[in-house]
């Protein structure tokens, strides 16, 4: 790639399948290029026939969109086989105490598996075919307990695809003054030494991770994100549209709202142009 050109970046909003105004507001931007990847939640409330159709259209016209699968592992959902364990009153555990059992040790792998295999069934039973890509709901399968697992299922089902790690390429002095992003780098070091023996692809950079509690301007995040972004690096994104089914599922609710403003706005596209970055 020449100086000149435009690195080509994965603009991936995560959640499909989390709500009906989740599922409307990626369709939205993808509709009119401001997206080129989805994950879908096989396991959430608002995925069957018809959002799938509706996303297949949307992404019809877009010469570069990739719908992954969005394995979730953690509360508040279900798993899809009744022998998965550990749960809590019959719902996955909330991600941090996954984490924690999966650095004790106590995450049964064999069990990880069959969930996995069994989320890349559902999605191949929706979608008439494997994901281009498999990533994790809260990182999930960056955690140990849980990345061998998740790498032999993605192998095994899903050959052509690519994973998602969660590792920045920036200098130490900058990684450090975001603990959130900090503890992806670490545990994405492992998951990428992992997939390359397993001669899995996965995204060179990584990018989209910050304290949604805080409602921070998404504007100035994005030239954040941008910023040493790789040729085929990835941004996570969480846009939406609040509506009850999400309020009773996710805490992130008005900031989905600020993100998908803002990419479907018009400082976006010149923000891209500014830094050299392209979604086609």
């Amino acid at each position: 790639m020449s100086d000149d050109a435009p690195r080509r970046i994965w603009l991936c909003a995560d959640d499909y399948g989390l709500s009906p105004g989740v599922n409307r507001a990626i369709r939205d931007l993808i509709e009119r290029g401001r997206l080129n990847a989805t994950s879908v939640m096989v396991v959430g409330p608002s995925i069957g026939r018809d959002e799938v159709r509706a996303l297949e259209s949307a992404a019809a016209d877009s010469p570069r969109c990739a719908i992954g699968l969005h394995v979730t592992l953690t509360a508040p959902f279900s798993p899809l086989t009744m022998h998965f364990r550990p749960v809590d009153g019959g719902i996955f555990l909330p991600f941090p105490k996954l984490l924690r059992a999966g650095l004790l040790r106590r995450l049964d792998p064999e069990l990880v598996y069959d969930e996995l295999m069994l989320q890349l069934a559902a999605f191949g039973e929706l979608f008439g075919r494997a994901p281009d890509f498999v990533d994790g709901h809260q990182h999930a399968q960056l955690f140990p307990g849980v990345r061998d697992a998740f790498l032999t299922a993605v192998k095994e089902a899903a050959p052509g695809a690519w994973v998602r790690q969660g590792g920045r390429r920036q200098p130490l002095a900058r990684r450090l003054g975001a603990p959130k992003a900090l503890v992806l780098d670490i545990l994405s070091a492992q998951f990428r030494r992992r997939a390359s023996r397993a001669a899995i692809a996965f995204n060179p950079g990584f990018a989209g991770a910050y304290d949604f509690t805080r409602q921070p301007d998404f504007s100035a995040l994005m030239h954040q994100f941008l910023d040493q972004l790789p040729e085929d690096g990835l941004i996570m994104c969480h846009p939406g549209f609040v509506d009850d089914v999400l309020v009773s599922l996710d805490p992130l609710t008005v900031q989905r709202e600020r993100e998908h403003a803002f990419l479907g706005g018009e400082h976006f596209p010149r923000l891209l142009t500014a830094n050299k970055v392209t979604l086609g």
